[in-house]
Order: structure tokens, then C-alpha cells, then sequence
């Protein structure tokens, strides 16, 4: 279908566009045209192509309809891009040094923002709609379209070294969001890049999950490690994670643009206090249905309750506390393969050598499970 004539003025529709969004709580809005130069995709080829994207397979199987704009909607003449800041209040990198705390990514500590953004992206959609007569599809970040990009040609910021998106105002905690329209829209312009020297988001991943600036390995970020690797997570790497239970913000907050950054004002965004420096001991008591009633709405509820367990084992093996050892030998029985052995590594830390020794020769002559009985071996090897 054509775009159809717009009856309103291009200079009104843009205010309307505007005043529209911001009162549905969005802080920036720009344009971007779909049929713009797209050096993303070969980027994004050779990511797939080396294996970065680790089991993300989804991301392999879609890497021609994210290629570009038009592939996933060859009617697209704009793209309404959208914004909203989740800043926190505080450093989330102090919460790191708090051992007998689990540290989940500020993104995390309320309501789904797929929810929260697409409802209100909806609103503006269909107001726009009426207002042009113009087709339009909104997406969310669940949808492949490669929506950094895309912010960066309109003019939202840049993607830095750590391959996000860097604000001048709001630094880097931005959620996303897309309007595609067949009406056509004077675009704004890209953002320039800001980086300059600076590598303090590759310097601080715990990591080094950046091969080079501009480049990220997903198989070695803990972001990825925490949420989308459904097996165990590498020994090398569990050292590394401390605390963190759900996602990293390290390179993140490391951004000094982040000087300008401000608190989110979208309610639903904030953090609730129960998730802000939640005590590890009290995670590792969560059965499935308290797990499900703690994290309704919530992101963290979509990767289930055996994938939490396992990282806030991870995290409780690393406190250095022997007061957690109750906690986690309970799960040594627990039904779940992948939370058995997490529970051994953490125990190994935990436990006194000799009741450790104890637990290994009960456990392991009765493991049925492969993994589990490498845990247990791994264990008694590097004890």
C-alpha cells in the first residue's frame, strides 16, 4: 500500500508526534528513514558468523529479516524511534561490593519495560494512525529489528565502545522503542560519536567480553550468561559474575556521559525496594511458586525459576560465606539438574572440606544426572 497524502502540515505533525509522546512519559523522540545506508548488518553478520551470539540461535535464524528495516516491512517509509529513561538513583556498581547481596541489573527491578513501553507505544500508534491515515506496526525489542541502529540514525545517540546506546543527556539507560509507518516523515539526523579515548566500558567488564571496541563476545558477558544461557555456566566464569544474579551493568554506569544522566520518572520503571539489594539467603529459599509470585511482571520471571537459582548460587558460593552453607546444601536435592550442580560448586566454596568430603560421598554414588556428577568430580578435584 502507498503512503497516503498527508493532510497535515509536516512542521504540526511533528508537534504532534511530540506532544503525544511525552505525555505518555517518553523522553526523547526522533525520526530515521528505513532506506538510510544500513552498515549494521555486516556487523551483524560477522557476529553471527564467529559465534558471538552463543546459543541465541533465534538470532542466527533472523539475521536476514534484521538486516534491514524494509526486510522485515518492505512498507516502511519511517521509523518513529522513542525513548525512555530508566536511569537509577544511584551507582548500581556500589551494590557489587555487598557480597551477601544479589545484584540484579537496574533494567530488572520493577516491570517488564516490553510491557510497560509497548502499551504506550500502541497509544501513540493508533493516535497517529487516526491523525495521517498511515499504516503502522510497532516493535519492542522482541521483534528483529535492530533497534540501536536505528536509534543512532535518528539521532537518539550513538552506540558506543560496549555497543550500546549512549545518550548526551541520559547516558546510557535508554529503554527502545519503534513506530514503523508507511507515511513518510522528514528524517532527523544521525548522532555523531562520542566516545573519543575513552575505554572505560571495556575496561571494566569483569569479563573481557569485548574483543575490540564497537565488538561484543555474548558467550563471555554476564548479561548473556545470567539470562539467555539456559545450561551450567563455564567454571571460568563463575568466579567473575560475584554477585550478579540477573544481567551486569558495568559498562554500563562505567560511561562518564552518564554525569548527565537523570532518575526515571516512569513509576513502573522504578526500583522496588525488594529488589534493589535482595539477600541472597533469602533467594536461595524460593521454591517455583514462590518464585513465580515474587517475579510476577517482572523480566526476570521469563527465565524461569531453575535458571535464577542456578546464578544466585553462583553469587552464594562467591560471598565467602559459610552462614549460606544451610541454604545451599537444602539444594542438593533439589528436582532440578542444573540447580544440583551449581549447588555443589557453591557448597565446595562454602561448606568445611571435611563436611564437604561427607557430602560428596553421599551425593555423588547416587547423581543420575551427567552434569551433576562432573560437578560433584570438578569439585573434589579443585577443593
Amino acid at each position: 500500500m502507498n503512503a497516503p497524502r498527508n493532510p497535515v502540515p509536516a512542521a504540526r505533525l511533528r508537534e504532534f508526534i511530540e506532544d503525544e509522546a511525552r505525555a505518555l512519559g517518553f523522553d526523547e523522540i526522533a525520526i530515521a528513514r528505513p532506506d538510510a545506508g544500513w552498515p549494521a548488518a555486516p556487523r551483524l553478520k560477522t557476529f553471527v558468523e564467529k559465534g558471538r551470539h552463543g546459543t541465541m540461535e533465534w538470532m542466527a535464524e533472523t539475521v536476514e529479516r534484521r538486516a534491514h528495516p524494509n526486510a522485515l516491512w518492505p512498507q516502511a517509509r519511517s521509523v518513529i524511534m522513542l525513548a525512555m529513561n530508566y536511569g537509577p538513583d544511584e551507582n548500581p556498581l556500589s551494590l557489587l561490593e555487598r557480597r551477601d547481596r544479589a545484584a540484579i541489573s537496574v533494567y530488572a527491578r520493577n516491570r517488564d519495560y516490553h510491557d510497560v513501553i509497548k502499551g504506550k507505544l500502541k497509544t501513540l500508534a493508533q493516535k497517529f494512525a487516526a491523525r495521517t491515515g498511515a499504516e503502522v506496526k510497532v516493535f519492542v525489542d522482541t521483534a528483529p529489528v535492530m533497534e540501536k541502529p536505528l536509534a543512532a540514525d535518528a539521532g537518539l545517540g550513538w552506540q558506543g565502545k560496549h555497543t550500546n546506546l549512549v545518550s548526551r543527556e541520559f547516558g546510557s539507560w535508554l529503554f527502545l522503542g519503534s513506530i514503523f509507518t508507511a507515511a513518510d516523515l522528514e528524517p532527523d539526523s544521525p548522532e555523531h560519536d562520542h566516545c573519543g579515548s575513552c575505554r572505560a566500558c571495556l575496561d571494566i567488564c569483569p569479563t573481557n567480553a569485548f574483543p575490540a571496541p564497537y565488538q561484543l563476545d555474548a558467550r563471555r558477558c554476564i548479561s548473556y550468561l545470567t539470562i539467555e544461557h539456559k545450561g551450567p555456566v563455564p567454571h571460568e566464569f563463575r568466579p567473575l559474575m560475584g554477585n550478579r544474579i540477573y544481567g551486569c551493568d558495568d559498562c554500563l554506569a562505567a560511561c562518564p556521559w552518564n554525569k548527565f544522566a537523570k532518575e526515571a520518572s516512569e513509576a513502573k520503571l522504578a526500583a522496588r525496594d525488594d529488589l534493589t539489594a535482595p539477600a541472597i539467603a533469602e533467594l536461595l529459599g524460593l521454591d517455583d511458586a514462590g518464585f513465580r509470585i515474587k517475579f510476577s511482571g517482572s523480566p526476570i520471571k521469563r527465565i524461569g525459576r531453575d535458571r535464577f537459582m542456578r546464578n544466585v548460587l553462583i553469587a552464594a558460593g562467591n560471598s565467602g560465606d559459610p552462614a549460606l552453607s544451610p541454604h545451599v546444601e537444602a539444594l542438593l536435592a533439589d528436582p532440578a539438574p542444573l540447580v544440583r550442580g551449581a549447588a555443589v560448586w557453591a557448597l565446595s566454596l562454602l561448606a568445611d572440606p571435611r563436611d564437604f568430603d561427607r557430602l560428596a560421598t553421599v551425593n555423588q554414588a547416587g547423581e543420575s544426572d551427567g552434569d551433576v556428577r562432573y560437578e560433584w568430580a570438578h569439585a573434589m578435584e579443585t577443593a
